[in-house]
């Protein structure tokens, strides 16, 4: 390692070829370059780089096969973001299974951003819900999401029978809802982000911020929803550019 470096060299060359794997540069079942030729490609021994294809291997990304090489084990899943936006229904139709687990939910005073999403004041109630989504049953996303508790009384009794937003929506007769806007950003992973999405520490998310209205444009949910960048791919119906 350089001398001033913080990553070690192995995670650095890991998150390199997460990133490749997420842009599609090698599809599933293909073939990862040879131990000597990443050597070569990062300037390492080829224990370096074997510690690194072990870390993608332990994500599930790649896995060995026996005299014949490195293979990439999944392809990222396309995830559509427009007007909208149904989670279990947008990964059906990329032919992989939903799933969701609920972490928490809270009740508590907006902040700032909340509030002014939410177009409220400073302090109102709201209900905030942690929840990790799966596709196929691999983690793709952690999320937090939050709802005005004037329009949703009673909502976490409900929300933990549904464990769909959708569904909770339609208890309180809002049949449809749609997305006013979203916000992209590309982060690191936190230590905990990592932990929940069976990442390392560091590895691309991406952070999509939005507000969700009803038929009348009525703000009822913020949400802040980290995907895993090696896992879904994010795209944009032409309609909706």
């Amino acid at each position: 390692m350089p001398p001033n470096s913080r990553t070690p060299v192995w995670k650095s060359i890991a998150l390199a070829l997460t990133d490749d794997i997420a842009r599609g540069r090698y599809q599933t079942g293909s073939k990862l370059p040879s131990e000597a030729q990443l050597s070569a490609q990062f300037g390492v021994n080829r224990h370096t780089v074997r510690r690194a294809l072990g870390d993608l291997a332990d994500q599930g990304l790649v896995h060995a096969r026996r005299g014949a090489g490195v293979f990439v084990a999944a392809a990222p899943t396309d995830y559509p973001i427009g007007k909208r936006v149904r989670f279990r229904k947008s990964l059906r139709a990329a032919g992989r299974e939903p799933s969701g687990k609920l972490l928490a939910i809270t009740s508590r005073g907006a902040d700032a951003k909340e509030a002014e999403a939410l177009d409220l004041a400073i302090g109102d109630l709201i209900y905030a819900s942690d929840g990790l989504s799966f596709a196929d049953g691999q983690p793709v996303t952690v999320a937090q999401s939050c709802f005005p508790a004037a329009r949703f009384q009673g909502f976490e009794e409900v929300h933990r029978k549904t464990q769909s937003v959708t569904e909770t929506f339609a208890h309180f007769g809002i049949a449809d809802y749609t997305r006013a806007w979203t916000r992209l950003t590309a982060v690191a992973a936190s230590a905990t982000q990592a932990l929940h999405l069976m990442l390392p520490e560091g590895a691309p998310l991406l952070r999509s911020v939005s507000v969700n209205v009803d038929a009348d444009g009525v703000p009822i949910e913020y949400g802040t929803t980290y995907f895993a960048g090696p896992r879904i791919t994010l795209t944009l119906a032409a309609e909706d550019v």
